[in-house]
């Protein structure tokens, strides 16, 4: 069973997550069984600097209320030994899953090239080492105190966690263009929560108990097979239907350059062209649909919109005139 955790590096509830995860599959019900644990990127914070800055006083451990809503957790579902109401420390929840005594992030800064790291240590050593990598971040920013979005805390704490390799890798663009792209697919899978964990089509928000997340896991089915061509193009139609036509072009610039010949993946980059407003492409790519597929009345209507925009009413009347005969709500 692949198991997903979706997370931010950086969210207290995350690290509280590992914990109660690491609960749950300590069980005999699971120890037998073989899971794999592999870490996506989330981002709590996008407004976070590259460059790191001293991490204001109430932010360093704030109540559990806080500290959820800056991980888009709902307080009332994350917690087994505190509710909301009692207002404890995060400091509190934390040590009681072994995670203390000293608790609180001394700086803010952006997690990207932490999440690289993390890319590439699945890249190169599989479940194991990513997780190993993990939590030697994990444990770095909330209870050592260091910064991790610097180039030499990530060598350490690589070379720490057994990843020699990554040295030479942090200081190129390895597993950059992995993580933007794991974000749009979490976006487009409606990860909404850091953590998140995710088993096939099923998903579990929340640092929950280890009996909910044993539950959660217990209830999982097999996870489908799905190409990975298909899962991108199916990632970026939602995107597009997100209104993220950027996200979705960038999804589907792999498919455009291996499958360019594909009537669906130039159909929704032409959806992408068009919402995003790049109108010149949006009209070169349905001009070359409407001529292979002349009796698609969507597409006719996009050519119509696309030169409508364009300010060339001329050429778009007789689009918009036979996508509205072919399909009349398009009148």
């Amino acid at each position: 069973m692949r198991i997903e955790i979706w997370a931010d590096v950086v969210c207290p509830w995350a690290y509280i997550g590992k914990r109660r995860l690491e609960a749950a599959l300590a069980d005999s019900a699971w120890s037998a069984r073989d899971t794999d644990v592999v870490w996506r990127p989330y981002r709590i914070d996008p407004t976070a600097p590259a460059q790191a800055v001293p991490t204001e006083p109430d932010r360093r451990d704030p109540m559990i209320d806080a500290a959820a809503a800056r991980c888009a957790v709902d307080p009332s579902t994350t917690q087994s030994r505190a509710t909301a109401a009692d207002r404890v420390p995060i400091s509190r929840i934390a040590a009681a899953e072994g995670l203390g005594p000293n608790w609180g992030p001394a700086w803010r800064s952006s997690s990207h090239d932490a999440h690289r790291l993390l890319a590439l240590a699945h890249e190169h050593g599989g479940s194991t080492l990513q997780d190993t990598v993990a939590e030697h971040l994990m444990r770095a920013h909330f209870v050592e105190g260091h910064d991790i979005s610097a180039r030499d805390t990530l060598r350490t704490i690589a070379a720490t966690a057994g990843f020699a390799e990554a040295a030479a890798l942090l200081d190129t663009d390895a597993a950059d263009r992995t993580v933007r792209e794991l974000r749009l697919i979490g976006k487009a899978r409606g990860i909404r929560t850091s953590p998140t964990i995710v088993v096939g089509d099923r998903a579990l928000a929340g640092a929950q108990p280890p009996d909910v997340i044993a539950e959660f896991l217990a209830a999982a089915g097999p996870e489908r097979d799905v190409p990975e061509e298909v899962g991108r193009l199916r990632y970026a139609e939602s995107l597009l239907d997100l209104r993220d036509p950027l996200g979705a072009l960038t999804l589907l610039r792999p498919l455009l350059d291996d499958h360019g010949d594909d009537l669906n993946v130039r159909r929704l980059a032409a959806r992408a062209y068009f919402t995003s407003a790049q109108l010149g492409r949006a009209r070169q790519t349905l001009e070359q649909l409407v001529a292979e597929v002349p009796d698609d009345s969507y597409l006719r209507l996009m050519l119509g919109r696309t030169l409508q925009r364009l300010h060339l009413d001329d050429q778009a009347a007789p689009h918009l005139k036979i996508a509205a005969a072919m399909t009349p709500e398009f009148a």
